[in-house]
């Protein structure tokens, strides 16, 4: 299954792109309703906030009123966390009841209006935003739900930024048209990448991206600190760092649209037992890759292949083509991986060279990927020697 992170400012529309996901099979959490639904009469809930709070805040019906609430629970910040201490476990329990009730094969929307606010995006193998800008959101909020404008600004202005969604976005869906047109575009998103994307994941189908060259992109940066970020929330504990390498990661450089990110661990035995973590979130295996060419070691002129070992993992998302290095910490391909980045990113002269012998490497292909990897091995050899030259000139010892 995959779960996917669906936000939105107020007003923005997220709910014609819940019902557009719920009715193509989307199993469908929504984080407003299961926080009335904890809170009913009856619940234990709704007793320990009255017994919290006072017996006002219920009105005559025994119903929760919520604006009484408000006036004693937002007052100060011991209260506030008096509120979440009571609410957000009991939300954070039926949430947890409804994943376990999931189908295996399911396509799991997370309806949640704080997803950004909360920081939980990386822990969904994806996040969808759906934007309107303020003023438009503003309009639609004082016309069509009758809100007085000084209460919809001040809600908005309340919620994340426009550029703090974009930080989390997988998939940012424009709904500045009419509403059927949003419907289009997110039945396209399940179509084209929801439903291959929870498919490869059952079936372990690593995503490998396109053979070419793509002018640098500053969506990449973004991309990847999504990625480690991601990667951080799948591994935990189990890896020592977790770094956004390749020519991806060096502004200005040309690169093959692919992200590619380094996670370093104890020894590959970790690297081996994360096989299944790793593809439930979304990162199967490659099979077939157990190391990198080794190198002569620049000082002595040894070459110490058993040092070079690696596991790799890509991507199962069809949208968004990642490679996923898993390397022991301390190794050399792992320094290495590392050092090449800052070296391009710190010498531009080296840069243009690699740009240079990428399209070289890409034209004599002929759109073979191995023959491609062949072809900057050599240059590969030699700017590993020039890289300890380069840290030996900056005195690092690593």
């Amino acid at each position: 299954m995959i779960r996917v992170g669906l936000t939105g400012g107020i007003g923005a529309g997220k709910s014609t792109v819940a019902k557009t996901f719920i009715d193509r099979g989307g199993y469908h959490v929504d984080a407003d309703k299961i926080a009335r639904e904890v809170v009913e009469p009856g619940t234990p809930g709704l007793a320990a906030l009255a017994e919290a709070f006072g017996a006002e805040i219920l009105a005559d019906d025994g119903t929760l009123d919520r604006p009484a609430l408000a006036a004693k629970a937002f007052v100060d910040d011991e209260s506030r966390q008096k509120l979440n201490a009571i609410t957000h476990p009991l939300i954070g329990a039926r949430t947890q009841e409804l994943l376990d009730a999931a189908p295996e094969d399911a396509i799991i929307i997370q309806d949640i209006p704080l997803l950004v606010e909360n920081h939980t995006a990386p822990f969904f193998h994806l996040v969808v935003i759906v934007h309107v800008d303020a003023e438009e959101r503003v309009r639609r909020l004082t016309e069509f739900r009758g809100m007085p404008e000084a209460d919809a600004r001040a809600r908005i202005a309340a919620q994340a930024t426009d550029e703090q969604r974009r930080a989390v976005a997988d998939v940012w869906l424009d709904n500045s048209g009419t509403p059927e047109q949003l419907a289009v575009a997110a039945a396209a998103v399940w179509a084209e990448r929801l439903v291959p994307f929870e498919a490869n994941i059952r079936s372990r189908t690593p995503v490998r991206g396109p053979l070419t060259l793509a002018d640098a992109d500053p969506e990449w940066a973004a991309a990847g600190t999504r990625l480690v970020n991601r990667l951080w929330a799948v591994v935990g504990d189990k890896a020592s760092a977790i770094d956004h390498i390749g020519s991806t990661a060096v502004p200005g450089l040309i690169a093959e649209p692919t992200i590619d990110i380094q996670v370093s661990v104890a020894d590959l035995s970790v690297a081996d037992a994360l096989t299944d973590t790793l593809a439930d979130g979304g990162f199967p295996r490659v099979p077939g890759v157990e190391g990198d060419n080794p190198k002569p070691d620049p000082a002595t002129g040894s070459v110490g292949a058993g040092l070079w070992g690696k596991r790799l993992h890509a991507s199962a998302d069809p949208g968004r083509a990642v490679n996923v290095h898993l390397r022991a910490a301390g190794s050399p391909g792992g320094r290495f991986a590392v050092d090449f980045r800052d070296w391009l990113r710190d010498d531009a002269a080296a840069r243009d060279e690699y740009a240079a012998l990428k399209r070289q490497a890409l034209d004599t292909a002929d759109g073979d990927a191995d023959r491609y990897v062949a072809g900057k091995e050599p240059w590969f050899d030699q700017a590993y020697r020039r890289i300890a030259a380069w840290k030996a000139g900056r005195g690092d010892n690593r």
